[in-house]
């Protein structure tokens, strides 16, 4: 049931333009009739919405001006635009300036530099040079970054970076992060499960994340192990937003090692007892029981040679079948295949395969300087998926991005909003909503977007409850969702009649000053 709209009026301001001598020009719009999800999680309400330029200056019952653009939004809800604290849309940037699997998704702002990969090809991109070219041509949505640690590593440390980094190294880490942080990051980074930073100390990256912290800044981290040592990984982030007194964020929290499979409680005890101490920890997750990575991950020590290393993936954590290369370098023949169906091709064992196929793409990666091999493995259940997304610190994020792959760069949002609320009831539409929009906002340290308030920035998606639904599956991983009707990034009407507007009204976030 609807309750009465509870936002008030803050402020008006409607902008009138003076157009030859006397005739105003009412550049606002007025969505009529909508089923308002504040971002708050309270329940929804019916009112009218009225942003101006950039932002949204009016919530309640309001008259229509003269010539102001309308917007019937009857058996629709409005929302504040999603927000995605892990994405890869920022890789080929250039391309997809359109953003279509984002907006598509409702989503307004995506946070880059995740996994402690400041460029698709692991390179350092300072802040500064980031901004200064997306202000040059911006994207669709806004974007925010954090500094990132594995593409630090890589700068100061060369290829000479398997082992632990030296005092003067962490010192110029140090200082790249600081340039970082002064040119607008809003934290440090890190994917401990991936080259280099799986080489480095806690010790290094608690210095870095004081850097981080001296700003007002937090830290997130592709955590060291999705695995076995999954728990000793959760201590990890805590140590380290403990004694860099920072806040952490665990990017795509999961339990993809079958014996921790049905464990939920004894994690979510864990974090609570973290927060219960005073550290700020915090987590976003994808909707799907496959996860995508790099063939490296599945050989921790990097040693290829290691036979009990491939024998234990297929008993602990995905069964030959059950583990697709999406991409290889070394063969794009193999392209699609799961490694029994390689095993088969090459007449070997599959362990043999294995190693083998990880082998050679680590030897391209070398010589290319490019991944060697993606992965997407089945290794999550789907009732720990629902526990994790329901704790209340656990806001959403697609780990995706634009071409092909895992259906979650296309489908991560709506799968929540279709599956998870409308077919499976985990969670009701205003918390599945906080959780992608004033959460993160909260999260991530942004203090005037997340919410529909007035004097907030006016980044708005329109949908269709009843029927949003995500359509990106593997075989077809850019399949395009359906229910969102319409999409506003800073007041500009980005997506509507299923395409985006070809337009870049994007911006740069920043941390919020503190």
């Amino acid at each position: 049931m609807l309750r009465k709209p509870i936002t008030k009026l803050l402020f008006f301001a409607a902008s009138l333009a003076a157009c030859g001598d006397s005739t105003p020009v009412v550049t606002s719009t007025l969505i009529n009739n909508a089923e308002i999800h504040d971002g708050s999680g309270d329940e929804p309400f019916r009112a009218a919405v009225r942003i101006d330029g950039d932002l949204i200056i009016e919530i309640g019952e309001i008259e229509a001006l003269d010539g102001e653009l309308i917007i019937d939004a009857s058996d629709l809800a409005l929302a504040p635009g999603f927000i995605d604290t892990h994405s890869h849309h920022d890789s080929g940037l250039q391309e997809y300036r359109h953003m279509p699997g984002v907006l598509s998704q409702g989503i307004t702002t995506i946070v880059r530099g995740a996994d402690g990969s400041s460029d698709f090809d692991g390179r350092h991109l300072p802040q500064d040079e980031f901004t200064a070219a997306f202000k040059q041509s911006p994207a669709a949505v806004n974007i925010a970054s954090f500094s990132a640690h594995n593409s630090i590593r890589y700068e100061v440390m060369g290829d000479d970076n398997r082992r632990p980094a030296t005092a003067d190294e962490i010192t110029m880490m140090a200082a790249l992060v600081e340039a970082d942080m002064k040119n607008g990051a809003i934290g440090l980074s890190t994917g401990l499960e991936y080259e280099p930073g799986i080489f480095s100390e806690t010790d290094e990256v608690i210095e870095l994340a004081k850097v981080a912290a001296s700003f007002g800044g937090r830290y997130m981290s592709h955590v060291r192990d999705e695995d076995d040592l999954q728990m000793d990984a959760f201590d990890e982030v805590i140590r380290i937003g403990r004694e860099a007194r920072l806040p952490v964020h665990i990017s795509h929290i999961k339990l993809a090692y079958k014996e921790l499979w049905g464990t939920t409680d004894a994690v979510i005890e864990k974090l609570n007892a973290a927060r219960n101490e005073g550290v700020q920890v915090s987590a976003d997750i994808y909707p799907y029981q496959r996860w995508a990575s790099n063939l490296a991950v599945l050989f921790p020590a990097r040693d290829y040679s290691d036979r009990s290393v491939a024998d234990f993936t297929f008993a602990h954590t995905a069964a030959p079948e059950d583990i697709l290369l999406s991409h290889y370098g070394p063969n794009p023949e193999f392209n699609g295949l799961n490694v029994a169906e390689i095993a088969s091709i090459l007449e070997k064992d599959v362990a043999t395969t294995l190693m083998e196929l990880a082998l050679a793409a680590d030897d391209y990666r070398k010589v290319s300087g490019h991944g060697g091999a993606g992965i997407i493995a089945k290794g999550m259940d789907e009732g720990d998926v629902a526990a994790l997304m329901l704790w209340e610190h656990t806001n959403f994020c697609t780990d995706g991005g634009h071409g092909g792959g895992h259906p979650r760069g296309y489908g991560s949002f709506p799968r929540v909003l279709g599956r998870f609320v409308r077919e499976l009831g985990v969670l009701d539409l205003p918390n599945a909503i906080y959780k992608m929009t004033a959460l993160p906002a909260a999260t991530m340290g942004f203090g005037d977007r997340g919410r529909i308030q007035a004097g907030y920035y006016a980044d708005l998606v329109l949908f269709d409850p009843d029927t949003i639904e995500d359509r990106s599956t593997m075989l077809d991983p850019t399949a395009v969702s359906v229910g969102i009707k319409k999409v506003w990034v800073n007041g500009v009407l980005a997506f509507q009649n299923g395409e985006p507007a070809m337009v870049y009204p994007g911006r740069i976030v920043a941390r919020d000053k503190q």
